[in-house]
């Protein structure tokens, strides 16, 4: 064997449970209880010391492209309105290595952060053509040691009343973006838009993740729209929607209902804590919203949810370190959840869940799998995500990619 792990816990199993963990040739090759062993020799042995071992974290929507512009943008207001403006006139300055650079900044934050299998959405219109779209295309080559990069191109500034759009973003497909997104709310047709989303979507054979009812008022909801029209174009599993914060203002016996629709039609969540929680509720001067949809209640209806970073230093979201188990305990602070169950489900809504949102198979560890993992510094899942715990190391195909030391204290010598 190349590498012996020794005395970790397993996300997914025993909490209480150790596990030995041999590897060769970048997979795993074999899994045993700890007290019983693993075979044979290794040229390298870990002790994990019962920390917990578990795939990389799965960052199911960013902004890449359009991510650490504090510095050329204003960012006063904090309304959506605002960000948008600010963002659409920054972008036409965007060239293709200022791109790659900011890009690359952030994707160092999330592979340190543990992060191994990210989808980042990347805006595609005549004002900045496929400027952005190349860049981040150019880093997912390049960081492909590290990181499993998949590009959503969309319309952030509308696609019907926005014309060439379409052109551009049907290239990009060509070209080898794997997600076709969609941003209704800033289309003069939003039902227009969505139904010629679904169409491409369906001519390119690619799936479909939207932007959609970002508000903090149950009016102009087009998430049961979604639903049905994914029935109708059997899009089921391969659709998802990000925000949907107006979700989060409906009496429990409505959200239940869409819940059950969304379920039923197989269209995932992507709740957006940092942004919503920033973004929302600033027409209120007190009895503020909070306009995070509880994804944990739309679990319980059927709905595969995820939670995720989107902005990272920009007008609209102006903070962020790319941390996903700090995401999740955001999420779990506003959402009031903090049973054990509850934790583990704010766990795997930024691991297997998203994993499986983006149809990802092979997801996990076990033996024959990619020897993808990462090493957080805790005992469980849930601790994860109430510690907020880091990564201490990650390795892609068996490969180390970063280490962090662990904190040491220095106390006074007697």
């Amino acid at each position: 064997m190349d590498l012996l792990l020794r005395s970790g816990r397993l996300a997914g199993h025993d909490e209480h449970a150790l596990f030995d963990i041999g590897m060769r040739d970048g997979r795993i090759v074999a899994i045993e209880p700890a007290e019983r062993g693993i075979a044979g020799s290794a040229r390298e042995v870990l002790d994990l010391d019962g920390r917990l071992l578990c795939p990389p974290l799965v960052e199911t929507h960013i902004h890449l492209d359009k991510s650490c512009i504090l510095d050329r943008c204003r960012a006063e207001e904090g309304t959506l309105a605002e960000a948008i403006a600010e963002v659409s006139a920054a972008k036409r300055g965007f060239d293709e290595a200022d791109v790659y650079q900011r890009a690359s900044r952030t994707l160092s934050r999330a592979v340190t952060q543990g992060t191994g299998l990210m989808r980042t959405h990347v805006e595609v219109d005549p004002g900045i053509g496929l400027t952005g779209f190349h860049a981040v295309r150019a880093l997912a080559r390049e960081w492909d040691w590290a990181i499993d990069l998949e590009i959503c191109v969309f319309p952030q500034e509308g696609l019907l009343n926005n014309p060439g759009t379409e052109d551009l973003l049907v290239q990009a497909l060509r070209d080898g973006a794997r997600v076709l997104g969609a941003c209704p709310y800033t289309d003069s047709d939003p039902a227009g838009q969505i139904e010629r989303i679904f169409a491409i979507a369906r001519e390119h054979d690619v799936d479909i993740d939207m932007h959609l009812d970002f508000g903090d008022t149950p009016e102009d909801m087009w998430i049961e729209h979604v639903a049905e029209a994914t029935e109708r174009h059997g899009w089921g599993g391969r659709v998802a929607v990000g925000h949907v914060t107006r979700l989060s203002t409906l009496p429990p016996e409505r959200l239940a209902r869409i819940g059950r629709a969304l379920a039923q039609a197989g269209v995932a969540v992507t709740v957006l804590p940092s942004t919503d929680l920033y973004l929302m509720g600033r027409g209120r001067t007190h009895d503020v919203v909070r306009a995070v949809t509880p994804a944990h209640r739309l679990l319980a209806q059927g709905v595969n949810c995820s939670i995720s970073t989107n902005n990272v230093l920009n007008p609209f979201t102006p903070f962020g370190d790319c941390s996903l188990t700090r995401m999740a305990n955001l999420y779990a602070n506003v959402c009031q959840v903090g049973r054990r169950d509850e934790l583990r489900a704010c766990f795997e809504m930024v691991s297997s869940r998203s994993a499986r949102l983006l149809r990802r198979d092979g997801y996990g560890i076990a033996v024959g799998q990619s020897a993808d993992l990462v090493l957080l510094d805790c005992r469980s899942t849930a601790d994860a995500v109430a510690e907020i715990a880091p990564a201490m190391w990650g390795m892609r195909r068996g490969r180390r990619t970063f280490t962090r030391p662990s904190a040491q204290l220095h106390p006074p010598a007697d």
